[in-house]
């Protein structure tokens, strides 16, 4: 996850919703920018973008829905055929 919040604020969201995945924290919006993601504002688009292991991107998610965003991603990963991680 990306986000144009201080890491501080991303600290907190992450520990109030129990994050178990790293939060690129990206105040100065440059990677929001180079994504084409920045919105007027300064604040990032709410799109996902699946990179394969190669590092190719091969899918970009742009209707988003807060609701249900964790069952959409893992559906989506299931449909590219990405590998189930063992815990």
């Amino acid at each position: 996850m990306a986000s144009t919040d201080d890491h501080e604020t991303n600290t907190k969201f992450a520990k109030k919703n129990n994050a178990d995945f790293p939060i690129l924290s990206d105040p100065d919006g440059l990677v929001a920018s180079r994504y084409g993601v920045r919105s007027m504002l300064g604040f990032a688009k709410r799109w996902t973008f699946y990179i394969d292991k190669d590092g190719r991107l091969v899918k970009v998610d742009k209707k988003i829905n807060l609701m249900n965003a964790g069952e959409d991603i893992a559906a989506n990963l299931i449909a590219l055929n990405v590998e189930r991680r063992k815990r």
